[in-house]
């Protein structure tokens, strides 16, 4: 299973070969990992990585459930999925985006944008799909105060509980796919830093059984963000689309009010009537005021960070916009007294009279008598 076929071969292990084939070597441990569910010895350790652990069956009205907390085993289960989405993120690539990157003809640095915002629409469009249908299945969104109520949230359902286990699969492999996808020095810092903030406020959500309001503030983001890199697709194929950039700033600065009213609500009022506010590590109790001030501050410093983000780049944009007419003005302003003196320095003569434009002759302008 060759994702990319290349005329020029390199020496095993050498650095050029692992990244021409990464994906392909990733793809026989994940082989290797399957065939070991065949065999009664390595059985239970394959299961291990492909299958969510730390399961209890409870009783419920509607008969018995199988519910899920979280544990060290976790990490095996994201090692796992995040080799899988290195596979998905080869096969996108390779057999999505190159094919449109040969017939759009970018330049280098768009090539690398577009490959970005093509991987990210992917993910986000699937992700914000996949959260959407946990929230409605739920019934967060008729029932808000479940967000909060009945804390600590430390039994989840299989569809949550693996929901997040693909969310940190996927931005942990983000991290390898800056040498594999060989990302220029200085846009490591940038992509470094987005994806440090969505590891730390997944983990937080996650950690800290918050898994129900960040489910919600995920699905907001992930709305956002894929509107911006859809709107970026379209400008890349063709420059005239600019609308698209104009609507996903009203939701941009939409989805920044939404989420700092949600935390204020879940975390700052909703979690502080709780009458339980002790810190019980084993019953996955956090919520106590440090807490809950460091999780407010965290969101806050972001979103605030976010915004003053945006609107900077929109001041500079204006600026620029405002530079670029005002010099469009003065070429034009230019252009037209150069067409003027043009066409004032333009005459001939016909019998000894100079005669303007049209072949008239000018009147002659008659000299008063003394």
């Amino acid at each position: 299973m060759a994702f990319r076929r290349r005329s020029k071969s390199y020496p095993f292990f050498s650095q050029e070969f692992l990244i021409q084939n990464h994906a392909d070597i990733v793809f026989s441990w994940v082989i290797l990992i399957l065939i070991g569910l065949m065999f009664e010895t390595t059985a239970k350790t394959a299961i291990l990585f492909i299958q969510p652990q730390y399961n209890i069956s409870t009783m419920s009205a509607d008969g018995e459930v199988t519910l899920y907390h979280y544990g060290w085993k976790d990490c095996a289960t994201v090692l796992f999925y995040l080799c899988i989405t290195i596979i998905l993120h080869a096969v996108v690539q390779e057999y999505v985006l190159d094919k449109v990157n040969r017939r759009l003809h970018l330049s280098k640095s768009k090539n690398t944008k577009f490959n970005e915002s093509g991987q990210l629409c992917v993910f986000y469009l699937v992700s914000s799909l996949w959260s959407l249908y946990v929230i409605t299945t739920e019934g967060y969104i008729l029932h808000p105060s479940s967000l909060w109520e009945n804390y600590p949230h430390v039994h989840l359902r299989f569809h949550v509980k693996f929901f997040y286990l693909t969310q940190l699969a996927y931005w942990f492999h983000t991290l390898p796919e800056l040498y594999f996808q060989k990302v220029r020095k200085e846009e490591i810092p940038r992509q470094l830093q987005y994806v440090s903030l969505y590891l730390l406020h997944i983990l937080a959500a996650y950690l800290l059984n918050l898994t129900r309001v960040g489910l919600v503030l995920l699905f907001l983001q992930y709305l956002s963000e894929m509107g911006f890199h859809l709107s970026r697709l379209f400008y890349f194929i063709d420059e005239n689309h600019h609308k698209m950039f104009e609507m996903w700033s009203i939701g941009f600065v939409l989805t920044r009010m939404i989420t700092l009213t949600l935390m204020f609500l879940a975390v700052g009022f909703g979690l502080a009537r709780s009458e339980n506010q002790m810190l019980d590590l084993e019953t996955g109790n956090f919520n106590t005021l440090s807490i809950r001030l460091l999780v407010l501050f965290m969101v806050c410093f972001t979103q605030s960070w976010l915004l003053w983000k945006f609107f900077r780049f929109q001041l500079s944009r204006t600026r620029e916009m405002r530079l670029e007419q005002v010099a469009r003005k003065r070429a034009a302003a230019k252009h037209q007294m150069q067409r003027t003196l043009k066409r004032d320095s333009v005459g001939h003569h016909e019998n000894g009279l100079i005669k303007a434009e049209n072949g008239t002759s000018p009147r002659l302008k008659k000299i008063k008598a003394p």
